[in-house]
């Protein structure tokens, strides 16, 4: 068994590493494929944002010839910075059932982190928006939504048996539009809506989207700057994350809610693709791209994914502003239903408002941290 430091700018190398997680799934009807050219450029130091101000190491294991697993690793400079920590974060983990093999990428990433002064790991957690986070412990049996990863059921176990523990899961649940909430739920949050100033915006056109981009960024990182998961975000870091799922977008399944002129909270949706995904095996051409188009406008299902208020705002009525336009977006007529992707289980409050609109939980993810 052999352990490579992958080196991103050599095509063999990014080939390999791409290439793993479609080997480790071959017939498991949950994975979701990604975009190998996508999949190519998260590691591109030329063209993601991320590398202008931090830096990340990529390795695989190969054992009799074959790759049997891969990790990368990342000093995130502007996470360190906000959080006071010195914090690795550690994502595309992906492992043959080999405790020696995991264990053998774990010391790889861990002595590249320590070579840089940090001292806790944590993961699974890209550092580019977009990106789901943490290992699936619950719901295998379930295709999880567009974005967030699948793993085979011993991950967990390899994990915890190199000491790692569990820091937080993220809870993922199914609203479905035959479910009806009733009347006065809406009538409340029209009133409160009203009372306080508060209208939810729909975007008219993916030009519209460009447009509040800046206004955007600088909503998100209020909005989540005091949690422990919050990953500052640079306009450029969220303008590459929109403009790569922009062609799949609806712009009219997007929310905000303002006051007056003011961007008070956000709501993100769009159609889910994932099943062209699996069809199309990771490959936009040459049929790929018109089928992922075609998927946009069949799919049934959508994914809401980041639901965000600005701290000032929780608590006044915007939240039912926000829940309110959530349920309408799905009881559109074209859509059966939607995941709410990933909402972090220590966010009791809109975990326990999600649950009282009845979004039932039906997938879990967990975070793992480990000391350096």
């Amino acid at each position: 068994m052999r352990l490579h430091r992958v080196d991103p700018e050599r095509r063999t190398d990014l080939r390999r590493f791409v290439a793993l997680p479609f080997a480790l799934y071959r017939g498991c009807p949950q994975w979701v494929p990604p975009l190998r050219g996508e999949a190519r450029r998260a590691l591109d130091r030329r063209r993601q944002p991320f590398y202008r101000h931090s830096a990340a190491g990529f390795f695989l294991v190969e054992d009799g010839g074959r790759d049997v697993g891969r990790i990368a690793v990342a000093d995130h400079r502007n996470y360190n910075r906000h959080h006071g920590s010195h914090t690795a974060l550690f994502w595309d983990f992906e492992c043959a059932e080999d405790p020696a093999a995991a264990a053998l990428l774990f010391q790889a990433a861990t002595d590249w982190a320590a070579g840089r002064g940090l001292d806790l790991m944590i993961g699974p957690k890209g550092p580019l928006l977009g990106e789901g986070v943490g290992l699936l412990v619950e719901g295998f049996e379930h295709r999880p939504p567009l974005g967030v990863a699948y793993h085979h059921p011993y991950y967990a176990g390899l994990l915890e048996g190199l000491g790692f523990e569990k820091d937080t899961d993220f809870l993922t649940g199914r609203l479905l539009r035959q479910h009806h909430l009733p009347e006065e739920f809406f009538a409340a949050a029209d009133a409160a809506g009203a009372e306080r100033g508060y209208r939810a915006f729909v975007f008219p056109s993916r030009a519209e989207i460009r447009r509040w981009l800046p206004r955007f960024t600088a909503a998100y990182n209020e909005a989540f700057g005091a949690t422990w998961e919050y990953i500052p975000l640079t306009e450029e870091e969220v303008r590459c994350a929109v403009e790569r799922l922009l062609p799949v977008m609806d712009p009219g399944l997007i929310r905000l809610v303002l006051q007056g002129d003011d961007l008070v909270g956000f709501m993100i949706a769009y159609p889910d693709i994932s099943a062209a995904l699996q069809r199309i095996g990771g490959r936009l051409w040459p049929f790929g791209w018109a089928l992922l188009l075609r998927e946009k406008h069949r799919t049934r299902w959508a994914n809401i994914n980041g639901m965000g208020l600005l701290p000032d705002h929780r608590g006044t009525g915007a939240n039912a502003v926000l829940y309110a336009a959530l349920a309408r977006s799905v009881g559109t007529v074209r859509f059966e239903g939607a995941d709410v992707v990933q909402v972090d289980e220590h966010g009791a409050a809109m975990v326990a408002n999600l649950t009282a609109i009845g979004v039932p939980w039906h997938q879990r993810h967990r975070v793992y941290r480990r000391s350096i």
